[in-house]
């Protein structure tokens, strides 16, 4: 089995588990189709005439415009209790004096100077809570689909009807400030505009502060009509410090001055528009759809009377998108075709001094018009899609033609009984609810093709994994017929598919020709299980995995179809890990294994077999066991609260320093946290020295000696001016600010020139050349000559490296002072294992950078959490020698949940507010520009950092021959050496260690092969439960808060986890190389 062919079989099965994610995700994260259709003036939303007193008016459309201009003033994250007065408790309780209440005191003065003026609403807003759909909803009135937050920082043109084109095209000059977020929407829309950017959320001021410098020059020049300031300040506030934070008091007084100014500058004919998109949780964040997050504040105002009777006790609730065709009718707008908003009636009223009859009628008006255009639109997207519902779609169909018969009989006799009015508009109300609640369910439809087809792919990949890991180790394992037909397979399924589109002249789907290449090449492996099964095979060959743990295995996958475990999934992955630790640590001791790694030697040709006393003791294990529990509980301390559970407190360690109000404890917390970075560097740097790795002048191990030392030095000193840059002196600012960018940068910089030193020259030990007289005994060959096939190597390379131990260690006599040149190596034997710990220490700098500073202490935890783990796991696996070997269900099941519970660890949740966007801004505090992928990178690399540490699990092969006995042991002399042991004294051998892989470079590859298989399979059941659980209870309460969301970050994980796994086995394949390299220069220096 070639080194090559493993990775190959191992990308191939990655492929299979893409394929049956990307086609899942297909048919589960649904699209909605966006409608290119238009309103316009000259094309009425119905049959019959527009309303009386439309027509000849100017700026008549299909009603004649209430105002000639509107502000809209968006505040970022505008929660609605933002807007309540500070005196805001529930009855019978002590008043809640919180920071942000009472601070936006110009509302309430409005609202009780000026009541029919004014308004102020609880605007209910669609989930997800994200700034960019949240724009979409509040221009176009539709809703985005789930997927659509995905593309939050990536926002593309609106190309369906919305108010911002309705605008344009009746001439109406729009100026806007603020966010850049609508350059990408709108391009080119706005006959002004000042774009900030607005990705920088540790930036509370430079948004908000361009946007005043331009507000009110603008409003006084007069040349406008749509005046729109997008203010971002509350939001980045909120992410930065929390609600609950001095600073968030500071920034919503300020907004209250903006309003303050705008509503002196006023004009009769302007209204005034004052709304957030979206709340924020406890924490700052948004994304989901809690109660915080989707409750919204939105504020009305104009100088001249707008309502009829004065604002009610509580204030009115409304779903966002109602401000969509209340805002187009009151500008004499048509409203967007797409619309499914429900106009706000009581805008429509007519004022204090108008009639109640007049006042019902108008509101029947505008509500019929906004049905008509609820109903134009519902019948053309039922015509492109068939995806509503038909029998309901009937049933709005025939109560909006009663209703409209009902409206059409108030027009021929405006006199009616008020009676009479409040029936049409409750039926119209009706009306446009049913359609808003079909639509949402619509949209929520699912492929169950698409899903039962991914979910079955992924399904029989994990059959693959399950059985081909067991095949590996095997001499009769048929791999390249595995490898090869599969491949064939492939490209006649995928050409067969392409063609049946060409004759069809269907579009050509990625998604579904990937799912058809996959399913084709899995063909010949189902078939020959299939031939495994009739052959009636013992079950124990089929489920190899131990009964234990495949029970623990079992808890964990049911857990996936509960949304409370799933809440609570960083609780419960402490305590299996805990579980199957202490299972370690008992099955250990009853099957008597608590002694060092047993070698199991098959003689062979100048071998010998190597005995020596126990090392360990149950104590030993027990210690190891009990450390691991300690670091595992203590890894838990770093914890953060999901939503759903509001009587948790998260570890106020996972703020950043620079929220801590208080010198002394900041700076504390500070030398803690470089403590724990300084303790990890030295805790690596004992190991590689322990194991002789730093004895070598060659340039990797001179990059580890100083290298290391100055990216922990370059991240402290960052760590030091991030959290004091707030305190620095004015002309001291700049060159912090300077320091922030090129610190960080630095360090990546360092970090990517170890990792190419390191795959440059990944032998890190010491040669050493001098004179003497070669040893009586030479290595003995069957061929003549240098080596000239793999095969000789191998045979040759476990002497050749004793022959250098015992040259290092001077057992050599030298006879005079000048003879042939000898060659010395120290430390082979933990070759492959320092360049993987190596590599692991060198990304850990970079990623916790990406993290606030006191998660040091968890790195230091998950390094010290994972050399216990090693140990442990080593002292019960047997070596073989020369083979096969193999890595025990075991310790890949400890190794996956050590990752999850570093993920939880490091203060992430599988739920969109939960992501730390601030990694975005580490290194770039100034934003990114246009680009995307390099913020997409930040974020991704901070969340599933955790997954990138664990790709190191070829560890777990390479430890148990790690911990072989260190130093020399006898040499058992062979039968008919005792005359020549009686003339020299005993000789000592150092252990092989890891050499003791390459005595047998087939069983090394195929136990890569299987422990890729195996960790493929633990990950793969995890997504595979994901997946069904997310397709099963597809119409639970928590599928779109709880179930969609574990799946995608279960889904992106998986992918990091494989991708890391595939460059973990290349590393070592790449050492492996070096060696082989190596070696063959020293047998043809040797032959010489």
């Amino acid at each position: 089995m070639q080194k090559v062919s493993v990775l190959l079989f191992l990308a191939w099965v990655c492929f299979l588990f893409y394929a049956g994610i990307a086609l899942f995700t297909s048919g589960f994260l649904l699209t909605r189709l966006e409608l290119t259709n238009y309103s316009s003036c000259q094309e009425p939303p119905g049959p019959g005439f527009l309303p009386w007193g439309s027509q000849g008016k100017p700026g008549a459309c299909w009603m004649a415009s209430r105002f000639s201009r509107v502000v809209l003033v968006l505040i970022d994250a505008l929660r609605f209790d933002f807007a309540q007065p500070q005196q805001s408790h529930v009855p019978g309780e002590p008043p809640v004096s919180l920071p942000f209440l009472g601070k936006l005191g110009s509302l309430q003065k409005l609202l009780e100077i000026q009541p029919h003026h004014t308004r102020l609403y609880r605007s209910q807003v669609d989930p997800p809570t994200t700034t960019m759909q949240r724009l979409k909803a509040l221009t176009t009135g539709s809703l985005p689909t789930f997927i659509d937050a995905g593309s939050n920082f990536a926002s593309y043109a609106i190309l369906e009807d919305n108010l911002i084109k309705q605008l344009n095209n009746a001439g109406r000059r729009v100026v806007f400030m603020g966010d850049d977020t609508w350059k990408d929407l709108f391009p080119g829309a706005f006959s002004k505009a000042f774009f900030f950017s607005s990705f920088n959320v540790k930036d509370l001021h430079t948004v908000d502060n361009g946007i005043l410098e331009h507000l009110y020059p603008t409003m006084d020049s007069g040349e406008w009509d749509v005046l729109i300031a997008h203010f971002l300040g509350v939001d980045h506030c909120g992410h930065k410090h929390g609600p609950h934070h001095p600073e968030m008091a500071k920034k919503l007084s300020q907004m209250d001055q903006v309003i303050q100014g705008l509503v002196e500058r006023l004009e009769n004919d302007t209204l005034l528009v004052v709304a957030g998109d979206h709340g924020m949780t406890m924490n700052g964040d948004h994304g989901g759809d809690s109660e915080l997050e989707v409750s919204a504040a939105l504020f009305l105002y104009s100088p001249t009377a707008l309502f009829s009777g004065a604002p009610p006790e509580e204030p009115e609730v409304i779903p966002q998108v109602s401000l969509v065709p209340t805002l187009a009718l009151l500008l004499g707008l048509p409203i967007p075709f797409g619309n499914i908003g429900e106009v706000m009636a009581e805008v429509f009223s007519g004022g204090k001094d108008s009639r109640p009859d007049s006042s019902a009628l108008a509101q029947a008006l505008a509500l019929h018009l906004n049905a008509q255009q609820v109903s134009r639109f519902l019948h053309a997207y039922s015509a492109a899609t068939q995806d509503l519902q038909v029998k309901e779609l009937h049933r709005l169909q025939n109560l909006f033609s009663k209703a409209s018969a009902d409206y059409q009989r108030l027009l021929q006799s405006p006199h009616a009984a008020e009676a009479t009015l409040q029936t049409v508009i409750t039926e119209l109300q009706q009306f446009l609810r049913g359609a808003r609640a079909i639509c949402i369910e619509s949209w929520a439809r699912f492929s169950l093709v698409r899903m039962a087809g991914g979910a079955a792919l992924l399904a029989a990949t994990c059959f693959l994994c399950l059985l081909a890991s067991q095949w590996a180790t095997s001499p009769a394992f048929p791999f390249r017929p595995l490898l090869l037909v599969p491949v064939a397979w492939a490209l006649a399924g995928a050409t067969l598919y392409a063609g049946l589109l060409t004759t069809t002249r269907l579009k050509l789907d990625l998604v579904v020709l990937g799912a058809v290449a996959a399913a084709g090449s899995l063909l010949p492996f189902l078939w020959k299980a299939w031939g495994s099964w009739r052959s009636k095979k013992p079950l124990a060959t089929l489920l190899p995995i131990p009964g234990p743990v495949l029970l623990l295995l079992l808890i964990r996958v049911a857990t996936f179809f509960s949304d409370s475990f799933v809440v609570a999934e960083a609780r419960a992955t402490p305590f299996l890990l805990g579980s199957l630790i202490l299972l370690l640590v008992v099955q250990l001791h009853w099957e008597g294994q608590l002694l060092a790694p047993k070698l199991l030697t098959i003689p062979r040709l100048a071998s010998s077999t190597l005995t020596g006393p126990p090392r360990h003791s149950g104590a030993y294990a027990l210690r190891l066991g009990i450390g691991l529990l300690l670091c595992t509980r203590l890894a838990a301390l770093f914890h953060r609260c999901p939503e759903e559970t509001p009587a948790c407190h998260s570890s106020p360690w996972l703020s950043p320093l620079a929220s801590m109000v208080g010198g002394p404890a900041k700076n504390l917390w500070y030398g803690a946290s470089v403590g724990a970075l300084v303790a990890l560097l030295v805790v690596v740097r004992l190991w590689l020295r322990h194991y002789g790795n730093l004895k070598s002048p060659e340039p990797p191990v001179l990059f580890v000696r100083w290298g290391l030392p100055l990216m922990a030095l370059g991240t402290a000193a960052y760590w030091a001016l991030v959290s004091g840059a707030d305190e620095a002196p004015p002309r001291l600012r700049a060159l912090v600010a300077g320091a922030s960018v090129v610190l960080p940068r630095a360090v990546v910089g360092l970090a990517a020139a170890g990792l190419m030193l390191l795959l440059w020259k990944p032998v890190t030990v010491l040669v050493e050349a001098g004179t003497g007289t070669p040893r009586a005994r030479t290595v003995l060959t069957p061929f003549s000559g240098p080596p000239t096939s793999q095969a000789d190597l191998d045979y040759v390379v476990p002497q050749i490296y004793r022959h250098m131990q015992e040259e290092f260690r001077g057992r050599l006599e030298r006879t005079k002072s000048q003879g042939p040149l000898t060659v010395a190596a120290c430390q082979l034997g933990s070759v492959y294992s320092a360049a993987m710990v190596t590599v692991l220490t060198l990304l850990a700098f970079p990623l916790l950078l990406l993290h606030a500073e006191r998660i040091s202490l968890v790195f230091l935890l998950l390094f010290l959490q994972s050399f216990l783990l090693l140990h442990l796991l080593a002292a019960g696996i047997p070596i073989t020698t020369p083979g096969p070997f193999a890595v025990p269900w075991q310790a890949v099941s400890a190794w996956a949940l050590m990752a999850t519970q570093t993920f939880y660890s490091t203060g992430h949740q599988p739920v969109f507010p939960a992501i730390h966007w601030h990694a975005a801004f580490v290194g770039f505090p100034e934003g990114h520009g246009s680009s995307t992928w390099l913020p997409a990178l930040l974020v991704g690399a901070n969340t599933f950092a955790s997954h990138l540490l664990f790709a190191g699990c070829p560890l777990l092969l390479l430890w148990p021959f790690l911990c072989e006995s260190h130093g020399p042991r006898k040499r058992q002399q062979p039968p008919g050496s005792e005359a020549e042991a009686r003339v020299r004294p005993e000789e000592e051998e150092e252990p092989l260690m890891e050499m003791r892989l390459r005595d047998a470079p087939h069983h090394f590859n195929a136990a890569l092969l299987q422990l890729g298989l195996k960790y493929l399979f633990v990950l793969g059941v995890q997504i595979l439960a994901c997946a069904l659980a997310a397709s099963i209870l597809r119409r639970h309460l928590m599928v779109w808060k709880v179930f969609a969301p574990k799946f995608i970050f279960e889904a992106i994980g998986f992918i990091v986890s494989s991708a890391g796994l595939l460059l973990g086995i290349a590393l070592v394949m790449r050492v492996d190389g070096a060696v082989s390299s190596w070696f063959k220069k020293l047998v043809l220096a040797q032959q010489r």
